[in-house]
This record gives C-alpha cells, structure tokens and sequence, in this order.
C-alpha cells in the first residue's frame, strides 16, 4: 500500500521518492505499461493527484492518461478534459453518471437525471455530457451550472473519454448506426473498457434509451457480457413533453440483474419503468407501441381534415375524440390542428417544431416493417403508414425535422396527381 503524498508539479523535494514508488510499481511483472515522471507531472499541472490508502494506483488508467497526455499536453486541453483525465487516473468512479446524445429527447431527460442527482447527493455528484455538436455539450452544460452553483459537469470529446469517466452510462441517439458507432468502433465505449481492469469494467452499467433494431441491440449486449458489463435497451414512450416532464416510460429488456441496477437511474428520468423481458424486448415493445402511434397520427389527421369539411369546429370535435372511444395519445397530446387542444401545446402551436421528427417516425416504421417481413406477419396499415410518411418528407424535406404530425399538412394540402 502507497502512503499519502500529494504531488505537485514544484513539489521538487518528493520527486526522487515518488520516482521510486513508481518505478517499484511499473516494474511489476503482472504490468506492461511504463510511465515517466514528467508525463505525471504534466498531469498534475495543475490539478493534484493524491496516493492514499484508500485509492488504489490503477496501472491500466495511469498508462492510458500518460499516452493521451503526450499526444496533447495539459496547455491545449480544456479544464473539463483535464478533470476527465482526474476521473480516469482514480481507482474507482464513484457518484459519476455521463450522458451521451443531448438531442431533444435526450437534452431534457440528461437534465431530470443529472438534477435529481444532485438533490439526492447533496451535491456530491459527478457528471459528463458528450455530444457529436460540441456547442450543444458546452451550452448545456454552461446552463446546467448556472442552474445548480458548484456542480460539475464535464464534457467528454468521445463516447470513449465518457465511459472512462463514469461508472454508469446513458445513450440517447438517433439510430443504429449511431448507436454501433458510439459502443463497438473505434473510440467507442465497449473498446475503451477492454483498456481497463476487469474490476472497472464488472462495475459499468450502460443504459441505451436509442429505438434501434433488435438484433444490433443484442449483438451489442451479448459483445458487452462478454466483458463483463451489464447494459439493458430501455427506449422510451411520452415524447418530448414527457422528457422535459419527466413522466416517460421506459420499456426495458436485459437481464433482471442490469433491470434492477439500472432501475435508479431511469426513475430519475421517467414515471413507469417497466420490464419487458430479456435483451431487445424493451425495442420489441417500442416499435409495436410506435407502430401503433405512427398509424394513429395519421388516422387522426384525417379525421380532423373530415370533421372539418362537414363544418365542425377543430376544439370541438377534438374534445368528442378526447372523450370517445377514438381517444388516443395523437389527438389528446399531439393534435395536429392548431387551437384543438388549447390546454395543451402540441408541435403544430408552433410550426410542427419539436416533437418527434418526422424522419425518426419514418425510421420506426421501417424498423417495424422489416421484422414484420422477417416474421411474415401481415401489416397492411403500416405498411400504408410507412408510405404516407416517406411521401411527407419527398413532398417537403423540410418537414423531416418538424413533428410527425405535420402529416396533417401534407394531407390538408391539394395534390396534383397525374391522370
């Protein structure tokens, strides 16, 4: 066990002793790694590292943070990539959490996790945020901090540098190849454990919240367990209201064990937590109930523009809906005419931004519709929907971006179809 001794880079006096312990430590037959005293030093400029007995030296870490630092030096580095090198060289991870993806249904429910955090911590906690827009990382984080004084939020350059600083992990993206890019390639998340010791990498937990296709889930999962690390898909239902509200569901699939440990976090970020079985059946659940959605958008679209033609008011004929047998989730919260639903605020207030983009509904259809071919399970309406929507983004590319209830636009406009 080393003794407490804090190194700085003008504690000239300890240098030859503390090149001792090291050089003691690095000649360890069980280690391959080797490190110099000036790359320490240029760590802990200025930042200190402490050798106590209660912080064991982690070998694979120290050589990790050393190589990163000769390729760029501590002058040319942020503070919060410094810090991020602070958490890597520690033993363990305690009280960390990183977020990755801080889009619109991940920027809010980053916020209702991290915040809750510190509440529950009494301001202890850690916390990293990556996102391929850096701008978005560094304004989130800058408002996270001017909310919550003191707290700190970190900003990690890579999946890689979020996952060496945290013990619990959650990614939040707009698809499969996002999502195989973020965890298996190069820089990536599951690469970046195999760097450190099996106690590190037993003691992750990843939380992938992305709606992706099944199989890439449990590829993904069964090359995670090959390590050692828990991870459960837990996509999500209650679109952007729920996120910034934090009543979402999560539907879950994985082991019991990984359900239970990932259970914390996901209460922190939604209301119904539920557990839908083993690997990718929380993804089953998601693009079954998004199938669902998808068809139903469009349907009340069309009884909208119906109602309408026969002379009723949007407001009313929109509270019959409501309070039918038609009620649903895309007419109640997501209607797409303005003024039907004044008590809430649905995309269409406000040109069919925010919301769920059109693009991603498209994306779940196609997500549905191939397991419905691979399963040969018969699916006319999706089928229909899936074209609907793939029309709406053909007529007007802008509308990729906008909610998906914009299909009412795409229905309400004329079409000039050939004869």
């Amino acid at each position: 066990m080393v003794s407490r001794a804090t190194l700085r880079s003008n504690d000239v006096g300890i240098k030859h002793d503390v090149q001792s312990v090291l050089r003691h430590i690095f000649d360890d037959k069980r280690c391959i790694f080797s490190v110099s005293w000036s790359m320490l030093v240029r760590w802990v400029a200025p930042p200190a590292f402490a050798f106590s007995q209660d912080c064991q030296v982690d070998l694979g870490r120290i050589a990790l943070a050393a190589n990163a630092f000769d390729e760029q030096s501590t002058t040319t580095m942020r503070p919060s990539a410094r810090r991020l090198m602070a958490f890597t060289l520690s033993a363990t991870r305690p009280h960390s959490v990183s977020f990755i993806g801080l889009g619109r249904m991940g920027s809010p429910m980053a916020y209702n996790l991290f915040s809750k955090s510190v509440a529950e911590s009494e301001g202890t906690a850690r916390f990293v945020v990556c996102d391929a827009r850096t701008a978005v990382a560094e304004a989130f984080a800058a408002d996270f901090v001017k909310q919550f004084p003191g707290t700190q939020v970190d900003i990690a350059n890579s999946p890689e540098e979020a996952v060496l600083a945290s013990q619990t992990v959650v990614t939040m993206l707009p698809s499969t190849p996002h999502v195989r890019n973020v965890y298996a390639e190069s820089g990536g998340i599951l690469p970046a454990l195999l760097r450190l010791p099996r106690e590190a990498v037993q003691s992750t937990l990843c939380i992938d919240s992305t709606t992706l296709d099944v199989e890439t889930a449990r590829t993904l999962v069964a090359r995670a367990d090959k390590i050692g690390v828990r991870m459960v898909d837990a996509p999500v239902s209650g679109g952007v209201a729920g996120a910034k509200a934090g009543t979402l569901s999560f539907l879950v699939g994985g082991t019991n064990t990984a359900f239970e440990l990932a259970r914390p976090t996901l209460e922190r970020m939604g209301k119904h937590i539920i557990y839908c079985g083993g690997s990718g059946a929380g993804l089953a659940a998601k693009i079954c109930n998004n199938l669902v959605l998808g068809v139903q958008q469009i349907v009340v679209s069309e009884a909208m523009l119906l109602g309408q033609k026969l002379g009723l008011q949007p407001k009313v004929l929109a509270s019959v809906i409501n309070t039918s047998t038609g009620a649903c989730w895309a007419s109640s919260v997501n209607n797409p005419v303005p003024g039907a639903v004044p008590d809430k605020s649905p995309p269409c207030e406000r040109d069919y931004e925010g919301g769920f983009a059109t693009r991603l509904m498209l994306k779940d259809m196609g997500l549905a519709l191939n397991i419905a071919e691979s399963t040969k399970t018969a699916m006319p309406l999706g089928a229909a929907a899936g074209e609907i929507y793939a029309e709406v983004i053909a007529d007007d590319p802008d509308a990729a971006e906008k909610d998906f209830s914009a299909v009412y636009r795409y229905l309400r406009l004329p079409k000039n179809k050939e004869d």
